[in-house]
């Protein structure tokens, strides 16, 4: 009887070594088949508003006042991840009434051998469990009202793991642009999508003021030459700020500061009020070159002065539209 149970014993050793071998020797080809699964965002939501409890926002609104001469405005909107996700789950619980009988009639080894008797009887309880759990949330677009305005954010789509802190910057390009700006931009996750909204006041050109004493010695500079104005102290108020401005926002740093400054010389036309009959050749003419043996100098570069060809166009083009003669009957 003895030396069954080792011939037993035994084979079933041998079979459990051989089996552990067979696992060995299969574990790599199932590795090798297992692959990552390609990640592929839900896009079924995007275009729906983007419920409460998503995504916290310092601001859904940014706003900003700049000085005239400003080339660009930023803006920034922090965020955080809070969305979550609620999930039902399955709970059983199992009350087991067992009568056991055992009998200890045999041995194995230095085992007992145990033979069982068992009747059971059993009482299952279903129940259900909601479950709140953290969720990812991904951004899709980040898409502006214009192409004066660009997003700054990482590559698309970009995956928000539960929590994530970020944020997603915004540049406006102002050149040409005065007074109040709208902007908007539509930032979409695969939750919805969420309208950000920024705004811009371009301040008005401040027009320099002088001292009596300075008013006449920049006269005298300027009856004894009149491209004086673009040198010295002069060119702080006449030179500095036409860089990048056109139009309106040309004439407001270049002109108004004679043409419509309270303290106006009385040799200085009130263009608001002009009686001359006018065209564009005629404002091309007094911009570009200016008018000998007066104070009103020559613009453009090539007599000496600090606009371009386009920036005295865009000038001579605001000048004939906004400053047109008075009908006769006022004259």
């Amino acid at each position: 009887m003895q030396l069954r149970h080792l011939f037993f014993c035994g084979a079933a050793v041998i079979g459990l070594a051989v089996g552990s071998a067979g696992a060995a020797e299969g574990s790599p080809a199932t590795a090798a088949a297992v692959s990552q699964p390609v990640y592929k965002p839900d896009t079924s939501h995007q275009n729906d508003p983007l419920p409460d409890g998503i995504l916290a926002w310092d601001s859904l609104t940014k706003e900003t006042n700049v000085p005239a001469d400003t080339a660009v405005a930023n803006f920034v909107f922090n965020f955080t991840n809070v969305a979550t996700v609620r999930e039902t789950m399955v709970a059983t619980n199992v009350t087991t009434a067992t009568n056991i009988t055992a009998v200890t009639n045999s041995s194995f080894f230095f085992f007992k051998k145990i033979a069982y008797a068992t009747n059971f009887a059993t009482v299952s309880n279903l129940a259900t469990n909601t479950v709140v759990r953290p969720a990812p949330v991904t951004v899709l677009d980040v898409h502006p009202s214009c192409g004066c305005t660009t997003a700054k954010l990482p590559p698309l789509p970009w995956e928000l793991s539960p929590g994530t802190n970020a944020q997603v910057e915004f540049t406006v390009n102002l050149a040409g642009r005065m007074g109040t700006l709208l902007k908007t931009a539509n930032f979409r996750t695969d939750r919805g999508y969420k309208a950000l909204l920024f705004k811009i006041t371009i301040l008005p050109a401040v027009i320099p003021t002088q001292t009596e004493v300075e008013r006449a010695r920049a006269l005298q500079m300027a009856k004894m030459d009149r491209q004086a104005i673009f040198r010295g102290d002069c060119v702080n108020c006449h030179a500095k700020n036409t860089e990048g401005k056109y139009g309106k926002p040309l004439y407001d740093s270049v002109c108004a500061i004679c043409h419509d400054s309270k303290a106006r010389a009385s040799m200085v036309p009130d263009l608001h009020n002009i009686k001359t009959t006018t065209n564009a050749e005629f404002w091309r003419t007094w911009v570009a070159h200016g008018k000998p043996g007066t104070l009103m100098p020559a613009f453009s570069k090539s007599d000496g002065g600090p606009l371009s060809d386009i920036q005295v166009a865009s000038l001579v083009q605001y000048l004939t539209v906004t400053f047109r003669p008075q009908p006769a009957e006022n004259q």
